[in-house]
């Protein structure tokens, strides 16, 4: 009695100081679809499991609508105490300019060179040989989501590559079904286009243009392929008349819309929506032509902060993103990719089984963020999002100006 008296007591007193010691902290991202709640959920419950307290900071739109309100609150003096970027250069004028956290020792604590995977993640965290971020997640966009039943009924094989798809579109419009379902958030365009550029012109000629500009190659006969299937593209998409990614996805899930270029965070909506991978619907990495993955992704940066609580409670978060159980349930809700190394997947679906091999292969290229500067990739964006609404914008002209823009890249 006496023994479970002394037990009662350590545990009185380990709440006590837990509940003593837990801090709010306030992490804004733009996770606010279905599949990304779910997600997100899970950060929330492992971090509260520490004694602290996730606030949630959602701001509803794209990154494109989050990213100016979360630097403006940084750079004016009223920082979060985590904010979401992705992988590459976004965040690196505010690392610059002092205003994020070094993780560097955190990093070394917890051997994160060790078990991040690929390493190039990592780096991308990294400014001057000091780690300022901790990425969460490999996201790909190189994906084709199809509607098997929608094909089923149209009395079409599912298709198993980007030109049986285009193929398929005369019939599938016959049957009242939109062909290619895709948002008019300018980055879905954007992401359309270079789903294509891989898919068609490769990896390497996708490397080479957003990487080395390679001026000569974006000019010629390889990406003139990839602006002519962007024009067949944009027809598909005709009257695809929503807004947002995910209500495209949930176009493709309900039947209105037979297939969507999109990330495989689209994945998430479909298990929302209790979708079957392989059974309900198909995944194709790379638009089946070329599988590969983009090392894109998530990663939380940690503005600086006088408060050390608040200091305390970002390392906890830190350390919380990346252990291994956080990894798994997060990932899994997600749809994306872990980025350790280590972890069990064995409860991993059709698709992200898929993803899971092409890693394993070593086939992977980077993110024009990683690649290219944010100015520049800004204005690749417009380039294609006045494109995909100009419909007599002709395939010839926009690479032309593509050029331009890659000729001034940086």
């Amino acid at each position: 009695m006496k023994a479970i008296r002394t037990v009662l007591a350590a545990t009185t007193a380990l709440c006590a100081a837990t509940a003593a010691n837990a801090t709010d902290l306030e992490v804004t991202h733009w996770w606010t679809s279905g599949g990304e709640a779910a997600a997100v959920a899970e950060f929330a419950k492992a971090f509260d499991a520490t004694g602290n307290k996730w606030v949630d900071g959602a701001i509803a739109g794209s990154g494109g609508t989050a990213r100016p309100i979360m630097i403006s609150r940084i750079t004016g003096g009223d920082p979060m105490g985590a904010t979401q970027f992705n992988h590459g250069r976004q965040a690196e004028e505010l690392v610059e300019a002092g205003l994020m956290r070094d993780l560097t020792d955190i990093a070394k604590a917890e051997n994160w060179a060790e078990v991040v995977r690929p390493s190039s993640l990592l780096d991308s965290c990294t400014l001057d040989g000091r780690i300022y971020c901790v990425p969460v997640n490999i996201h790909s966009q190189q994906w084709l989501w199809l509607n098997n039943s929608v094909f089923e009924k149209a009395g079409i094989p599912v298709p198993s590559n980007w030109d049986e798809f285009a193929a398929a579109a005369p019939k599938l419009e016959e049957a009242g079904i939109v062909p290619l379902a895709m948002g008019q958030q300018p980055w879905q365009t954007t992401l359309a286009f270079q789903v294509l550029m891989v898919a068609l012109a490769g990896p390497d000629a996708y490397t080479k243009v957003f990487g080395d500009k390679d001026t000569g190659l974006a000019g010629g006969p390889e990406i003139t392929k990839v602006f002519q299937a962007a024009a067949t593209a944009r027809d598909m998409a005709k009257n695809s008349n929503v807004q947002n990614w995910n209500d495209a996805t949930n176009m493709v899930i309900t039947g209105k819309a037979a297939g969507q270029i999109m990330g495989d965070w689209a994945q998430g909506e479909f298990q929302v929506a209790n979708q079957v991978a392989g059974k309900d619907y198909t995944c194709l990495p790379g638009l089946g032509v070329n599988e590969v993955i983009m090392t894109g992704g998530d990663a939380f940066y940690f503005p600086k902060v006088d408060d050390a609580a608040i200091t305390e409670a970002q390392g906890v978060l830190a350390k919380v993103m990346l252990s291994p159980e956080t990894q798994v349930a997060f990932n899994l809700k997600k749809g994306s990719l872990p980025v350790r190394g280590d972890v069990d997947l064995n409860a991993a679906n059709d698709c992200m089984k898929k993803g899971l091999d092409i890693l394993a292969k070593g086939s992977i290229i980077q993110t024009p963020d990683q690649l290219m500067s944010a100015d520049s990739v800004s204005l690749v964006n417009d380039l294609f999002v006045e494109f995909f609404n100009t419909p007599d914008m002709s395939a010839e002209d926009a690479q032309a100006r593509f050029v331009s823009i890659i000729e001034e890249a940086d």
